[in-house]
């Protein structure tokens, strides 16, 4: 469960660190702008963060989420739905077509290249990687994030190891920043606004996509923590050299050059990566949510939307970030608080689903295992808790037993498949289920 934990956690936060994000460029305007108090903000947008990561891919996995909308219209009022539903919307293309600026304004900062040449390779990697299904997608968007990971992590200790703590002079320095927010406490809410606006869709996807609600939310905490981590590093790294690269479009980028341009060549690399991560992962959720009455439209609409994002784009980074974000962000603290109050009202029936899929886990094992005896109480077990369950009771079996063939399968002592198995014994098996008169193929209870 840890490893499948750890895989949410990191797509979680490679869907939040985004241009904005592992630029600077976000930091720089919603804390560091700030001086020292913006420090104290980023400490509470990550702690209020790591709450609503874990609603958010909980509440996806209670419902099976294939949409964001699912879970709106389970926990609110319809009205408001179509409300968090309207916003969100916007949101995952107003943020992707940033995406496509910072790509440009990554590759013309490091390289001297035209802003256009930036977004022309963000827009070709997010169209093709855009073909895939979720699970390939959510792993595309977890594989940078160590990257990230490594350099801000390395850059922001590197820089508190080594600056001045001129505190009086930095909140001089601070003042000069552009920022379109009016104060410290303001910008922390509002960047948790964003970041949950920004993730939300895809989250929710993503916890919708994993059958066991206990990893969805041990996911959860594992990325907000590494988000807390992050934040706070990155903004005090900034804050410290802020009269240095407080005027640059990806501040980030500046710090790691001053250490060395060759790392620096590689931090814009890498940047370019995650822009590449959040800009699939909304448009992708944003693809998905325009189609879920023909799904088969999908590719069509996706890159249609990509498309007039891409052409969008080119007003400007800083200026996009300066405005649209804080818009959003606005926007996304009502929907936190619907989510917090929904999952809050939900918290004992989700804990009651997450005890009838660990049984059902474990009676999928007894009736896929060829050593392990399954019987008809067993069988009357299993409609039981299908019936009770939130999912479809053929849906909710048939995801069990997928998941425990995978398991069955990488255990090498255990006998499994059978040698007549074709490589579907799950599926052969979804119906049988429930049904103890059909032929069995077990053996006696070891």
């Amino acid at each position: 469960m840890f490893k499948r934990a750890m895989g949410i956690g990191m797509a979680f936060i490679g869907l939040i660190v985004g241009a904005g994000f592992a630029s600077g460029q976000e930091m720089l305007q919603f804390f560091v702008a700030f001086g020292s108090w913006g420090i104290i903000g980023a400490l509470g947008a990550s702690l209020i963060m790591i709450v609503s990561g874990i609603a958010m891919l909980q509440l996806g996995r209670y419902v099976g989420a294939k949409e964001h909308t699912a879970v709106f219209q389970r926990i609110t009022q319809p009205v408001v739905a179509h409300f968090l539903d309207a916003i969100t919307i916007i949101t995952l293309f107003s943020i992707g077509f940033v995406m496509f600026a910072g790509g440009g304004a990554n590759m013309a900062q490091q390289f001297g290249w035209p802003v256009w040449v930036g977004a022309v390779m963000t827009l070709a990697a997010v169209l093709a990687a855009g073909m895939f299904d979720v699970n390939r997608v959510s792993t595309i968007i977890g594989a940078m994030t160590p990257f990230i990971i490594l350099f801000l992590t390395g850059a922001s200790v590197w820089t508190l190891a080594t600056s001045d703590y001129d505190i009086a002079a930095l909140n001089l320095a601070s003042a000069q920043v552009q920022t379109s927010l009016p104060n410290w406490w303001v910008g922390a809410l509002n960047y948790v606004g964003l970041c949950a606006m920004t993730a939300v869709s895809m989250t929710i996807v993503i916890g919708g996509n994993m059958l066991d609600t206990r990893a969805a939310g041990l996911g959860g905490l594992i990325g907000g923590l590494m988000y807390l981590m992050l934040l706070l590093l990155a903004v005090m790294a900034m804050f410290l050299r802020v009269d240095v690269v407080g005027g640059d479009d990806l501040p980030m980028l500046s710090l790691v050059n001053l250490l060395h341009p060759a790392l620096g060549t590689a931090m814009a690399v890498v940047i370019f990566g995650m822009i590449f991560n959040t800009a699939l992962g909304l448009f992708y959720a944003l693809g998905k949510r325009l189609t879920r009455a023909r799904p088969e439209r999908f590719r069509a609409v996706y890159i249609g939307t990509v498309l007039v994002g891409f052409v969008l784009s080119f007003v400007g980074f800083r200026d996009l970030v300066s405005y649209v974000y804080p818009a959003l962000g606005y926007l996304g603290l009502a929907m936190i608080v619907v989510l917090g109050v929904g999952w809050f009202r939900r918290r004992h029936r989700i804990a009651a689903e997450l005890a009838r899929r660990r049984r059902l886990h474990r009676l999928a094992l007894r009736h896929l295992d060829p050593g392990r005896q399954f019987n008809e109480e067993h069988a009357a077990e299993v409609r039981r808790i299908a019936r009770e369950s939130v999912l479809p009771g053929a849906e909710l079996r048939q995801a069990m037993l997928d998941e425990v063939d995978a398991v069955l399968r990488a255990d090498p002592d255990i006998d499994y498949p059978p040698p007549e198995d074709d490589g579907t014994a799950a599926k052969a098996d979804a119906d049988e289920v429930g049904d103890p008169d059909l032929p069995r193929r077990r053996q006696p209870d070891r």
